[in-house]
């Protein structure tokens, strides 16, 4: 495993990401916290771009957990048909919608054990929504995170939890708002899986990784 870098490389990687995209946004499209929660869920071995296109003609007619439940089962299966294990996830999307009725007045819960009650709602979509709509610090750690923490030592560990834990230590406070999504969109452009782009990386001098291209 690569080793953890210490305090001041980690604030000055995270120094070059802030002056270079101040304020990074997900891609996700979202219109409140309930459409943020159904995008997030949908996007499970999905790509966001496959996602917007679905949910885009589906968050006009429904915004709200209610709207969802009179559109019913049938029509958002054939809004999100072109989703990966769309049929379990217009089934979650439906017992969400429901739970959120029936146990919160309507409303999307601010808390992650609240959040992770939901019926497709996993610790990294519980995550995403405290951070992007209740502008909570939390880190959710998908497999871009996962592979950029580990390559470039400013998060490493063995499982998605670890990796989590080690960016709540280790990076600077001021950075942990966005953290998560500067490491989403360079792991998701720039460090990517196959062939990492190292040429065009902004932190290539600073990263731990044995395999660099040139």
């Amino acid at each position: 495993m690569t080793q953890q870098l210490d305090y001041k490389t980690i604030y000055e990687i995270f120094s070059r990401f802030r002056e270079s995209e101040p304020e990074p946004k997900g891609e996700l499209e979202h219109v409140n916290a309930y459409t943020l929660v159904v995008a997030v869920a949908l996007s499970a071995q999905a790509t966001d771009v496959g996602v917007n296109k679905a949910t885009r003609a589906l968050f006009a007619l429904a915004d709200t957990p209610q709207k969802m439940l009179d559109l019913g089962h049938d029509a958002v299966l054939e809004h999100i048909k072109t989703i990966g294990l769309f049929r379990n996830k217009a089934k979650n999307v439906m017992k969400l919608s429901q739970r959120l009725v029936d146990e919160f007045d309507g409303e999307v819960p601010s808390s992650r054990a609240a959040l992770e009650s939901l019926p497709g709602v996993g610790r990294k979509t519980a995550n995403v929504v405290l951070n992007m709509w209740f502008k909570q610090p939390t880190q959710a750690v998908d497999t871009h995170i996962f592979r950029f923490g580990n390559r470039t030592g400013v998060a490493p560990g063995k499982d998605v939890v670890a990796v989590e834990r080690a960016i709540e230590d280790h990076i600077p406070a001021e950075f942990q708002q966005h953290a998560h999504h500067w490491m989403i969109l360079h792991g998701r452009y720039i460090c990517k899986a196959r062939k990492p782009v190292c040429a065009n990386c902004i932190i290539s001098d600073l990263c731990q990784s044995k395999d660099k291209t040139t």
